[in-house]
């Protein structure tokens, strides 16, 4: 953590050099409706012994001997290389390549994630990356209300399967654009969006159409008639995908009769450990004819004046520095060490590697869900195939069960009745290729006591 070494009476010396007479006189320009004002759920100042022993009881909290939580952050095997390699003081300590002829290695690291991620998802450019899966839909968002030249308007259809956070994060960015996101209600048999649940938005002027694959509840979309469908309404198609389950299933890029034409989604799977919450990196994709619409940037190879292979920063219009307004983002900045991770977790990995981790994934979760169905009481909540999660519905309220499971060092699945009260008996359960057999069956027995001591 960084040491601020002013005193009182230094701060005091440099505001008298200044000519003001507190700090918050250097804020005066913000408008005292955009302040925060007092953070009274901040706690006072400690010593440096006492938050390391705060930070260290704090991480035991955080110690169990299983986790099936998935829910959009998943806990993959990651090589020792890689993070042996991303903490290397040439990366860790690498900034934003504006200086080519200084900046080759980070350059190529980032050309080639470019390039495996156009491989993986089917899409013809990708940027260097954004904050997170969260934020590069709202991105990806605005950047098909602007390149939609059929479209007049400022609405775009979401899924009421997509990701709670990501939709939450849509509209926190969006509402101050004036973008309106109707929300499609899922099928409550299958858990996906049927082809009549479109029905009622046919004809109306929507610029695009949000997909999520495999969507939050680990369902697999009808992507290629969802796709086909939002195409012959002249809308635009964002898919939001999981990388690693790419490795199995059908790429946005070939969805329908065209593809889709921006396609974003979460890279931590890929080499970046679950880390409490982040950071992360979220990637973007999209088609060669709208590429001028994406924000971030992408990195190009070229030839240099001797004829050698060299790498600069294309496409990237000076407004995303200099002219704000005029810029197609202000918080398209690159995710550069992650990045970095990423890079040479799938390096490492291979496609056959990643196939292999989708392939053990999926299994596990097929393995886990014939035993679960052995439990008196638990049901399948939802009827479509899953990749590797799935929704398991108990007899009694999941927050009971997981609680109890928890005391056992088992974290069980995500609760749903987090997001839907209706949803208050079901768990979100996520198997990767990090669980063994043993392992499943450790859940099992944990989740059949968990249920007879809960009285369900």
């Amino acid at each position: 953590m960084p040491f601020v070494p002013h005193t009182s009476q230094d701060e005091e010396l440099m505001l008298d050099a200044i000519g003001v007479e507190s700090i918050e006189d250097l804020f005066d320009e913000i408008p005292p409706a955009l302040r925060a004002g007092v953070l009274a759920n901040t706690p006072a100042g400690i010593s440096e012994q006492a938050l390391l022993r705060l930070m260290s009881d704090r991480s035991k909290k955080d110690e169990v001997d299983l986790c099936f939580i998935g829910a959009g952050a998943y806990q993959h095997h990651i090589p020792s290389a890689v993070w042996d390699l991303v903490t290397r003081g040439e990366f860790m300590t690498a900034y934003t390549p504006y200086q080519a002829e200084a900046s080759q290695g980070t350059l190529q690291l980032i050309y080639e994630f470019q390039t495996m991620i156009t491989r993986l998802t089917a899409m013809e450019v990708a940027n260097a990356s954004v904050y997170d899966g969260a934020s590069a839909l709202a991105e990806a968002i605005l950047m098909a209300v602007r390149a939609n030249r059929k479209s007049k308007s400022r609405n775009v259809l979401v899924p009421g399967n997509l990701h709670p956070s990501y939709l939450s994060t849509c509209r926190n960015i969006l509402h101050n654009q004036k973008i309106n996101l109707q929300v499609i209600p899922y099928d409550q048999q299958s858990g996906c969006i049927k082809q009549e649940d479109l029905q009622a938005f046919e004809g109306e002027d929507f610029a695009a159409l949000v997909i999520q694959y495999p969507n939050f509840f680990g369902g697999l979309e009808m992507a290629d008639e969802l796709t086909t469908w939002a195409h012959s309404q002249g809308q635009l198609v964002i898919g939001v995908v999981n990388p690693t389950a790419l490795a199995l299933l059908a790429p946005p890029g070939t969805w329908g009769d065209t593809g889709a034409d921006i396609v974003v989604g979460e890279g931590q799977p890929l080499g970046i450990p679950v880390a409490s919450g982040g950071p992360y990196l979220g990637f973007m994709c999209c088609k060669q004819a709208i590429v001028r619409q994406m924000p971030g940037r992408i990195i190009g190879k070229t030839l240099d004046l001797d004829g050698k292979v060299g790498f600069a920063l294309t496409l990237q219009a000076r407004e995303q520095h200099i002219r704000r307004a005029k810029a197609t983002s202000n918080i398209c900045t690159n995710q550069g060490l992650l990045v970095t991770a990423a890079t040479i977790y799938m390096s490492l990995i291979g496609d056959q590697g990643l196939r292999s981790i989708a392939s053990q994934s999926h299994n596990g979760t097929v393995q886990l869900i014939g035993k679960a169905l052995e439990i008196k009481g638990i049901t399948r909540r939802f009827t479509s195939p899953v990749f590797h999660e799935v929704v398991l519905e108990l007899p009694c309220r999941a927050s009971q069960v997981l609680q109890q499971m928890c005391t056992q060092g088992i974290l069980g699945g995500y609760d749903l009745g987090q997001m839907d009260a209706a949803l208050e008996n079901c768990i979100l359960v996520n198997v990767t290729e990090t669980k063994t057999p043993q392992d499943i069956e450790d859940f099992i027995t944990s989740l059949r006591a968990a249920v007879e001591v809960a009285a369900c």
